[in-house]
């Protein structure tokens, strides 16, 4: 899981909610870069695990998805799947997850779902038998056809699928946040007050994008950010105050929510000489309730992009209460 914040004037605002955030490993090796030159900060970087368990840590979530549907069953092989996975940015992490698979014993290999097939109630690659996937595709619902093999091996149960379109419709679909953005209807669910308070505190109000609101929400759109439902990083996200009427008729034709807006931090880097103030965003990468690591977004434009010079992924120092360092 990824939980992705701005820190605002009034703290840590949620501004969305992933099952498939990609960068963990990348973020725990850009981590142990960083203790490896400023030793005196270790203290800062990992809130919930210890740097040298945190890779064990990322296993053991597998392990547990594996052993929910599967027991003691033996854990064979383990396929990462994405769309040209080569070509996409994050494609040198896919090799470390490899690697990670591989140091445990496992078969693991990197592929295109295009390379699979559904046969006999089971799902190959290449001839061999597909035991897990790690999903890392952004077709949530695996609703392309390029991905119907895995689909009906999902369907059946014939593989486990890591994260899947059911994880996907519970927790990263965009308009449960106007459920948890809605006091009134945590109350009358039964939430508690405290949980309620702390909801009220940290999500931005956030609504459905329908033709009954337009007039509304077209006059309020300086305040607001809007997103598709089932999009994912910066994929159709428009900030209010930069719409044309064109794309405003294009998201009222789709599923969108409008989030109030919360401006991302800013934090001045050099680059090359160059000084720059860059938005940032914090990425709680998280399991069962527990986080795992924290890691920045560095970024200009609307949303991150991983293109800014001297943007991309950066390590989070936890300053701790005054006094105690």
């Amino acid at each position: 899981m990824g939980f992705d914040f701005h820190l605002g004037a009034d703290g840590p605002q949620l501004i969305e909610i992933n099952t498939n955030a990609g960068g963990a490993l990348l973020n725990a090796a850009l981590a142990r870069a960083q203790r490896a030159c400023c030793e005196a900060m270790n203290w800062a970087f990992m809130p919930n695990a210890r740097l040298d368990t945190l890779e064990q840590t990322f296993f053991d979530m597998f392990m547990t998805e594996w052993r929910s549907q599967r027991g003691n069953a033996h854990l064979g092989s383990v396929l990462i799947v994405d769309d040209d996975p080569a070509a996409q940015y994050l494609a040198p992490e896919f090799e470390l997850f490899r690697q990670l698979f591989q140091r445990h014993g496992l078969v693991a290999r990197i592929a295109d779902p295009s390379s699979l097939a559904w046969r006999d109630g089971k799902l190959w690659h290449q001839g061999a038998g597909v035991d897990m996937v790690y999903n890392r595709l952004t077709d949530f619902y695996l609703s392309e056809p390029v991905h119907q093999a895995l689909r009906l091996a999902y369907e059946a149960g014939a593989a486990v699928v890591t994260p899947h379109p059911r994880a996907h419709a519970l927790y990263a679909d965009k308009r449960n946040l106007v459920a948890l953005s809605q006091d009134d209807l945590l109350a009358a669910w039964g939430v508690s007050p405290g949980d309620r308070t702390l909801l009220k505190a940290v999500v931005p109000q956030t609504q459905e994008v329908t033709s009954d609101r337009a007039d509304e929400l077209w006059a309020r759109r300086r305040q607001l950010f809007f997103k598709p439902v089932a999009g994912f990083g910066a994929k159709a996200a428009y900030r209010g105050d930069k719409l044309t009427r064109r794309v405003w008729s294009e998201i009222l034709a789709g599923d969108f929510i409008a989030q109030a807006l919360v401006p991302p931090g800013e934090r001045l880097i050099e680059f090359d000489g160059v000084h720059s103030d860059l938005k940032f965003d914090i990425r709680a990468y998280s399991y069962a309730g527990q986080v795992q690591l924290l890691a920045a977004r560095i970024y200009l434009g609307q949303t991150t992009n991983f293109r800014t010079q001297g943007g991309g992924f950066a390590p989070v120092i936890v300053v701790p209460p005054t006094g105690e360092h």
